[in-house]
């Protein structure tokens, strides 16, 4: 009997540790830790920034000089790569046989005239005889066609001293306007045809034109800035960026949208005029144009390293009153080098979790301040987004 009862007793003692543990194991868990942030106050601040689309410097003024008439090239009567003023004679073709051809058509004019003047003599001669009864009608008649017909050969010898004429200055090729001429395409000695042979080519180079394409969809945009930019010095609507990195300081103007919409591509080419007096600006160059965004103004501005991304969704953690932080939905305007604009989604000085939110979620404990945290303060920590910064 005493035997049975110590066993008893071991497994009485068994059993209660084992309740013991349960009760122990029933309790509930407690909250998760807070995590640690840094909050930042998202701000209203000047947001001016641009939209950047590749573009090619073009001369508004362009000429490719080519002959109008044949003969070989005997006079070049400029400098490469210099500005030439309209009008000045810029190369000669071999003009003896069109002076020739001009000295002709005069002789032929004038014996013409003569013939004309001899054909009247006769007339007025005939008319008096036949006033008299002393001549035929039909002698009068022959007179005055043959008086006709000869002030029509007269036309005819003027059109052809004309056409003479102009083949004769067709033999000096001139300046159509004022610009810079390049690098010449024939030599002394060189044969030129008529309309076929490229001698070289003009542009001028104030202003200047910068084409660039845009989507169809950006079309009203567009056309709403032709109507109301004023390209004025203070207007900064468009600005160009040079091929080295450079801003050029003169502003533009739209000086002409494409008729129509590239069936194949979608898109409308837009030129816009600049000034060019330092010379700057060269046909054929690679620059960046730069268009005002309308969304520009005082908008809300926070770090971009706030916004986290699900699902195509962008969304931030926003502080609450209670030590926790809320995820927000929020619509993003353009990046303004490390800052954001947000165009819907949270309000000025909201407090917005810039680090940490990796290891939060919707509604957790937030803490602050917590040593080892870099910036825990973190009120207003962003900085003031630099004006003009690209965006597209």
């Amino acid at each position: 009997m005493k035997k049975t009862f110590l066993v008893l007793s071991y497994a009485a003692g068994l059993l209660a540790v084992a309740s013991c543990g349960n009760k122990e194991a029933e309790k509930p868990a407690g909250p998760p830790p807070a995590t640690p942030v840094t909050l930042t106050t998202a701000r209203v601040t000047d947001a001016v920034y641009y939209d950047e689309y590749p573009a090619t410097v073009v001369a508004i003024n362009n000429v490719e000089l080519r002959s109008q008439v044949a003969g070989f090239i005997t006079g070049i009567f400029f400098k490469e790569g210099d500005v030439v003023q309209k009008g000045k004679t810029l190369y000669e073709i071999d003009r003896r046989k069109y002076q020739a051809a001009y000295q002709q058509a005069l002789a032929g004019l004038r014996s013409t005239q003569a013939t004309v003047q001899n054909a009247q003599v006769n007339l007025n001669r005939y008319e008096r005889l036949l006033e008299q009864d002393a001549v035929a009608r039909q002698i009068v008649d022959n007179a005055r066609t043959n008086y006709a017909t000869a002030q029509a050969q007269v036309g005819v010898a003027q059109a052809n001293v004309a056409a003479a004429r102009t083949d004769l200055d067709y033999s000096l090729i001139k300046a159509p306007f004022t610009g810079r001429i390049g690098i010449s395409q024939v030599r002394l000695g060189s044969q030129v045809s008529p309309g076929s042979t490229l001698l070289n080519t003009i542009s001028g180079e104030d202003p200047m034109g910068v084409d660039f394409v845009i989507t169809e969809s950006d079309l009203t945009r567009f056309t709403d800035l032709q109507r109301q930019n004023s390209g004025s010095a203070s207007d900064s609507t468009f600005r160009l960026v040079l091929p080295d990195g450079t801003r050029y300081e003169q502003p533009g103007k739209i000086l002409a949208i494409d008729r129509g919409v590239n069936q194949q591509t979608g898109t409308v080419q837009i030129r816009v005029q600049f000034s060019n007096p330092q010379r700057q600006l060269k046909d054929g160059m690679s620059t960046v144009l730069r268009v005002l965004n309308r969304q520009s103004g005082r908008r809300i501005v926070i770090p971009y390293k706030a916004v986290t991304e699900q699902m195509g969704e962008n969304f931030v953690f926003v502080a609450g009153d209670s030590s926790k932080a809320y995820q927000r939905k929020v619509q993003l305007g353009p990046r303004l080098r490390d800052q954001v604009v947000i165009i819907s989604g949270i309000k000025e000085n909201d407090q917005v979790v810039t680090e940490g939110l990796q290891r939060l979620r919707d509604g957790g404990q937030i803490q602050t301040g917590a040593p080892g945290q870099a910036g825990a303060s973190g009120q207003g920590g962003a900085g003031a987004p630099a004006a003009g910064g690209g965006a597209k």
